[in-house]
């Protein structure tokens, strides 16, 4: 009976629902315990299955499996804003996962998918990191602001987000952690009523997780 609730217990504190910002998907992650949830179900692990000493090994081999995620991000991100310092690209936070946010005026030519040239180096830099710390999966997501029609929109963010994807995978990062998709004018992060706004909606952002 112990080793039964051990099991449900471990399952629902381990698995968390995500819910992506942009799809408004909610997907099931393993990746996002910390090292107080991995505690918790370490000592919940060593009470059940064992007394008081068996209780205190698990929250410190729970904590460890928790922090070990977490440290693993840290690294990989204190290479990235190192790497990335003065490019145009800005890092992001969240949680466990990474966002690189590329403005698509330094990224890509007007009203063009291919990459600039002066950009290509820093997307060096961005696959040496990714084919570092190959435990994670990448989201290559384009954005386009509000100017000209949704069909044209769509399909330029969809094309950069692809041209994207396409480098990276000729730096030998593995296609199969890939993943690429265009949004067109859809979830602007500022007005489009001003150029400023307009400009910071043009953008390619990538997505780094834990797998």
């Amino acid at each position: 009976m112990k080793k039964i609730m051990l099991v449900v217990m471990t399952s629902t504190l381990i698995s968390a629902c995500a819910t992506d910002p942009y799809t408004r998907e909610e997907k099931v992650s393993n990746a996002g315990i910390g090292a107080g949830t991995g505690a918790a179900i370490g000592a919940a692990t060593g009470a059940l299955l064992g007394d008081g000493e068996g209780a205190l090994i698990g929250a410190a081999a729970g904590a460890a499996l928790g922090g070990g995620i977490g440290y693993y991000m840290d690294r990989q991100e204190d290479q990235l804003r190192a790497r990335l310092e003065g490019t145009g690209v800005r890092v992001q936070r969240q949680g466990d996962n990474l966002k690189l946010i590329m403005p698509g005026n330094v990224t890509f030519a007007t009203d063009s998918s291919d990459i600039s040239p002066s950009f290509f180096s820093v997307l060096d830099s961005v696959a040496l990191v990714l084919n570092e710390f190959g435990d994670t999966s990448i989201n290559i997501s384009g954005f386009t602001d509000s100017t000209g029609s949704e069909i044209y929109n769509q399909e330029l963010s969809e094309k950069r987000a692809n041209s994207v994807a396409s480098y990276l995978v000729r730096a030998r990062v593995h296609h199969g952690r890939i993943q690429a998709r265009g949004f067109g004018e859809r979830y602007p992060v500022a007005s489009n009523d001003s150029e400023m706004g307009r400009s910071q909606n043009r953008r390619v952002e990538i997505s780094i997780r834990p797998r």
